[in-house]
């Protein structure tokens, strides 16, 4: 056992005492941002809905936001075990929202969407003290957070889906300027009946005596409206989990509705995982698309 320690610190001597030199991120970001983790923006069925704050330095100048929710098919995950996926939006210089929502061992849906939206209020209700710039805010997530982002931009106050809730500004509109979508689901009832059946999707909308309407009415694919933000799809179209064919079906939709929109199609992509190579195309394609609709610096 001595030999091999002695063994051990002669091959790793070098490297221990060799100069290393940390991309310039790993040191200056914590001067770039301050965070502000579990801030509870609602509380309901006994569960307090958090989020963490990712805001730039200096505190209230105003920037673009990006509201992400994570994926788990509304059964799983949090927004911890999301932090790597932020990192992206640190480099193109966006305030960062990072949201938990209700998920089905806590309420069925609607639940998950109200609390979105209502993420998506107290961005917009503390907007002055966090600098996020109302007019550049984009909604993102992978998978059900994908669907869930969907839902938040998509839709409006007439959908119903925003609880009352006493707000200085409730009579703002809460517009969003783009919509992320990794993979996202946008057919729910597609997912609880039929050869595209998943687990996880039927557990979500659980035994509700009115479930297919329930699922119609938290779909995306019914919320396309010619008033929604504009819209990129990342999706494999290998993708067994979320079926490619509900991306290519959005995009249709979304085409008919004049709604600008972008589908990036992994070839051979399954769901998420994509190679390093991969992942550099699609971040210059969402630079792109959101440099020709958010017009701001930020994103170059």
């Amino acid at each position: 056992m001595k030999r091999l320690m002695l063994t051990l610190l002669f091959v790793l001597a070098p490297a221990l005492h060799a100069q290393t030199v940390f991309p310039p991120w790993t040191v200056d970001l914590k001067l770039a941002y301050g965070v502000v983790p579990n801030v509870t923006y609602s509380v309901a069925s006994n569960y307090e809905c958090k989020l963490d704050v990712y805001c730039r330095n200096p505190r209230g100048a105003p920037a673009p936001t990006v509201i992400y929710i994570h994926g788990g098919g509304w059964v799983a995950g949090t927004k911890e075990g999301a932090l790597f996926d932020l990192l992206p939006w640190f480099a193109l210089g966006f305030n960062v929202v990072n949201v938990e929502y209700r998920m089905a061992r806590v309420s069925p849906p609607p639940a998950a969407v109200e609390d979105c939206r209502l993420a998506l209020r107290w961005v917009y209700a503390n907007a002055r003290q966090y600098g996020f710039d109302t007019t550049k805010i984009v909604v993102t997530g992978g998978s059900a957070g994908g669907h869930l982002a969907l839902m938040t931009g998509m839709l409006d106050a007439a959908a119903g889906f925003d609880a009352p809730k006493e707000w200085d500004e409730t009579s703002h509109t809460m517009n969003v300027a783009a919509i992320v979508n990794w993979f996202g689901i946008t057919d729910v009832l597609d997912e609880i009946h039929g050869p595209n059946i998943k687990g996880y999707a039927v557990v979500w909308i659980g035994d509700q005596p009115n479930a297919d309407e329930i699922a119609k009415r938290v779909s995306p694919i019914n919320m396309v409206l010619k008033s929604n933000p504009p819209i990129i799809t990342i999706h494999g179209d290998h993708d067994e989990v979320v079926p490619y064919s509900q991306a290519v079906r959005l995009k249709e939709e979304l085409d008919k509705a004049g709604v600008p929109n972008q589908l990036y199609t992994v070839a051979g992509g399954g769901h998420g995982g994509f190679s390093p190579e991969e992942m550099q195309k699609i971040w210059a394609t969402i630079r792109q698309f959101l440099n020709q609709n958010l017009k701001t610096p930020a994103a170059q």
